[in-house]
């Protein structure tokens, strides 16, 4: 079992537009991560950091998350 809460892309995805709050607005399935404003994407960084930082996901996955 693994120690992180968040294993997988789609799992840090999801869970990132589930708190986004007005950001979520803006969602779109068939979007790409060059697709969203800068607003979003600089949100995904955060986001993204924040989790690794808290220990929620790898290095690995942070390293190689795209929205």
């Amino acid at each position: 079992m693994s120690k992180y809460i968040i294993t997988t892309q789609r799992e840090l995805r999801k869970a990132f537009w589930e708190q986004a709050g007005a950001l979520g607005e803006y969602f779109k399935a068939t979007y790409r991560q060059n697709d969203y404003s800068t607003t979003v994407r600089c949100d995904w960084c955060d986001y993204v950091e924040t989790m690794y930082r808290n220990g929620h996901i790898s290095e690995a996955l942070a390293q190689r998350a795209t929205l």
